[in-house]
């Protein structure tokens, strides 16, 4: 068949009909509200451009040298003529449009959104996110031309570049197309199901007029909603002036961006009871995924549709695991949306409903306004918890960036990639614009930076060195330090001090710490452990908002080695002498595509399992040397504790291609102490090899290891309930491991989130593992479950 039903397909189905339109069907299956629609499979585009005979000409045609532009343009130009000029093969297109046909209704045509869906065939250096063609409200007369544009947009000169580049053949690139009735909606936006930071039963829902565009693209700042799914009641209600909004245009069927009317602009998008009934679909998204989702949503003539959901990226783990969650996408790619136009909000009195005055000229419902609280400036939305005390700093162009210090409150209209460095440098961040999916908000969440967003007004309110207290759990930012925001209701600014380094119980088997960011380093020291197991850089990397390759293009590859200096050597210098275990970048491809550079980047299925680690460094080994040389740097500055680990090694080859870039960056490994991950099956069952290669250290990477042992996806609803740590295969794999490194010289480590689970301490500490290395909150309780293990085991040996 040449086309499948959205209702017939899920997520096993990714091959046939790929990424967007399984994960669609799949949200239909679960009982979900979901527009109707179709796919064109990916084997009916095949079928097209070879019974059509033109597959031989077209995959000539954009066989071009990458670096020529003429030849680029002309091989689209090429592919487009070819791909667009053959006709529809009659039996295909009368399916098509038969399909089509079924979706209008009383006569009347229908409006459908014809979008790009990538397969399960992409090759892992093809080039799909943001390349591939979407397009809205199209009417029969354009559909089947559409079709065939999101084919032809395969050969774009960047994916025609991107691939040659590779040398991936473009004869095994396949790409579906949906077809699905567009929502001409009333009302739309964004929920989260539970809270984005901390994971909390509390649902936070961005709404706005017209169609959802508007506050995913950052347009327009929209209200906020949140819900306490334990108490099942709105706790807090914010509205915002909604200035504009996205709708269609009836003549042209076009999207357009309208002002809205006075009386809607400060009027409340949604009722109690439509917020009830989206909490009641976000529980059944989450229930069936399994994991907290970010829903996309619409409601037109009273009935809600769920047009995309994916899981939220954001929730906080207290320094997280070492493989990182990547979810699938249910519906869409992307994640990462930019706040935008928007004037400051209100919020309004409801049903257990916080009564809070907006500053920026709006009133909430129950009149109260602003001046009631002389010690309230502004206050907007709390989209990252905690309270800070700080000088305001207000950055209006990103050449004021280095004006902000240490401590600062960084104040701006809206922050965007460039201003990582001073976000992370500021003690706490206030922004006029956005909601909780703004850039500022998660990015201010994964720093652990408390921050206020949409004020309306902060950059306006607020002035350079005046002395503030922000709260970003209330959304408030007051005058003077360490006040009150509600009498009796005392802040808790941060510990100016150096925490007290507890006093430790000595066990044989070394207790050290998982650190993702150079910011926790003091707190992770203080913990008293045996040094760090696992320091990721690729979160170094990632703040810097461009791809590597974008940066060292940029800014020069030594300016790219100082940023990993810097932040290696902040960590360094807390722990020494005692050692700090370096991984190499681990990204998957779905974080760097969120950066600047990085619309290149592969869209894979399960990016864990796809083109990252020391797969990826020494496929594309400009940015790896850059890190290599930079460790180089580091010991020729005398930071002797630090030791480099290499992720998701498969065998000795992969071995013989790191030594060899290490030699050439000026690091002997035969002085210098590394080792690897042993995150697969095959580097389990290959450490006799990795060892004689010449490793000093092997750590397990249990997410990875339990994942690929159990072929269990713990993103995938369906089997998540099954991913289990503890398994005796995967057990066995480790115990395994640790005794042939035993007999063969080879220290073995766990930094996983696994190894601060008691059953898998007893477990590791019984078979010798040499070091367990925990999250920061962790490594107190990992210390005393060592130290029982270990004289449980020291008495059994004497009686």
């Amino acid at each position: 068949m040449a086309v499948l039903l959205l209702e017939d397909v899920s997520a096993d189905d990714v091959g046939t009909v790929g990424g967007k339109a399984a994960s669609l069907g799949e949200l239909i299956g679960a009982g979900l509200p979901v527009p109707p629609g179709f796919a064109v499979t990916a084997d009916t585009y095949r079928t097209f451009i070879e019974e059509a005979g033109i597959d031989e000409e077209l995959f000539d045609a954009v066989n071009v040298d990458p670096e020529d532009s003429t030849a680029l343009r002309e091989a689209e130009a090429t592919a487009e003529r070819l791909i667009l000029d053959t006709p529809f093969p009659d039996g295909v297109r009368e399916e098509i449009l038969t399909r089509y046909q079924a979706m209008s209704e009383d006569g009347a045509e229908a409006f459908v959104a014809v979008r790009s869906s990538a397969t399960a065939e992409d090759l892992p250096d093809s080039s799909f996110a943001g390349q591939q063609e979407t397009f809205l409200n199209v009417r029969e007369d354009d559909l089947l031309r559409r079709v065939k544009e999101c084919w032809a947009s395969l050969f774009t000169q960047r994916a025609i570049y991107y691939r040659q580049q590779r040398g991936f053949p473009h004869a095994e690139v396949d790409i579906a197309v949906v077809v699905q009735r567009m929502v001409d909606a009333e009302k739309s936006g964004v929920m989260f199901t539970s809270h984005p930071s901390t994971g909390e039963p509390q649902v936070t829902i961005e709404a706005a007029w017209g169609l959802g565009e508007a506050v995913v693209s950052g347009t327009v700042s929209p209200d906020n909603y949140v819900y306490d799914r334990e108490r099942g009641a709105v706790d807090d209600v914010t509205v915002a002036d909604k200035k504009v909004e996205m709708v269609k245009d009836e003549a042209t069927g076009e999207t357009v961006k309208l002002d809205v009317d006075e009386e809607r602009r400060t009027a409340r998008v949604l009722s109690d009871a439509e917020i009830g009934d989206l909490v009641e679909l976000g529980e059944r998204v989450e229930d069936h995924y399994g994991v907290p989702q970010d829903v996309e949503w619409a409601i037109y003539d009273g009935e809600i549709y769920m047009l995309q959901s994916r899981p939220i990226t954001t929730i906080r783990e207290d320094a997280g695991d070492e493989e990182g969650a990547s979810g699938g996408t249910a519906g869409g790619e992307g994640d990462g949306r930019e706040g935008g136009d928007g004037g400051g909000a209100a919020t309004a009195d409801g049903d257990g409903t916080r009564a809070v005055a907006g500053t920026n000229g709006a009133t909430s419902a129950n009149g109260k306004t602003g001046d009631d609280d002389a010690d309230l400036l502004v206050d907007g939305l709390g989209a990252s918890p905690g309270a800070v005390s700080g000088t305001v700093r207000i950055v209006r162009k990103l050449d004021q960036l280095d004006q902000v210090q240490e401590g600062d409150v960084l104040v701006t209209e809206m922050t965007m990639p460039d201003m990582v460095p001073a976000m992370k440098r500021a003690a706490g961040i206030v922004t006029d614009e956005g909601g909780m999916t703004s850039h500022a908000a998660i990015i201010s969440r994964e720093l652990g930076v408390p921050a206020v967003v949409g004020t309306g007004n902060g950059t306006r309110v607020l002035e350079d060195d005046q002395h503030v207290t922000l709260d970003g759990d209330k959304g408030t930012v007051r005058a003077g330090e360490d006040e009150s925001a509600e009498p009796g209701e005392e802040f808790e600014p941060v510990e100016a001090a150096r925490p007290e380094t507890p006093v430790k119980p000595m066990t044989a088997t070394e207790v050290k710490v998982n650190v993702s960011i150079p910011e926790a380093a003091e707190r992770a020291a203080a913990t008293g452990a045996d040094g760090v197991g696992l320091l990721r850089i690729e979160h170094m990397v990632l703040s810097l908002g461009k791809t590597p390759e974008k940066y060292i293009a940029d800014h020069g590859a030594e300016a790219y080695q100082d940023e990993l200096v810097e932040g290696v050597r902040r960590v360094a210098d807390e722990f020494h002498p005692r050692p700090v275990r370096v991984r190499t970048v681990d990204a998957p491809t779905d974080e760097f595509r969120e950066l600047e550079g990085g619309d290149g980047e592969p869209v894979e299925p399960n990016p864990m399992l796809g083109w990252r680690g020391t797969r990826r460094s020494l496929d594309k080994p400009e940015p790896f040397r850059q890190e290599l040389a930079a460790f180089a740097r580091l010991y020729g500055m005398g930071y002797d504790n630090l030791e480099v680990m290499f992720p998701l090694v498969n065998d000795a080859a992969d071995i013989e291609g790191i030594t060899g870039h290490m030699r050439e960056a000026g690091i002997d490994p035969e002085t210098h102490r590394w080792g690897v991950m042993v995150e697969t099956p095959a580097s389990a069952l290959q450490i006799e090899e990795l060892a004689a290669a010449g490793i000093d250290f092997a750590s397990f990477g249990t997410n990875d290891l339990t994942q690929y042992t159990l072929a269990v996806d713990r993103n995938n609803g369906h089997v998540a309930g099954r991913f289990d740590e503890l398994h005796p295969a995967v057990l066995k794999l480790i115990g395994d491991t640790i005794e042939t490194c035993r007999e063969l010289g080879v220290d073995t480590s766990i930094c996983g989130q696994a190894g601060s689970k008691p059953e898998m301490v007893d477990f590791l500490v019984e078979k010798g593992i040499s070091s367990i290395s925990a999250n920061i909150d962790a490594v107190r309780d990992v210390q005393h479950e060592v130290k029982r293990t270990e004289q449980r085991l020291l008495l059994d040996s004497v009686r």
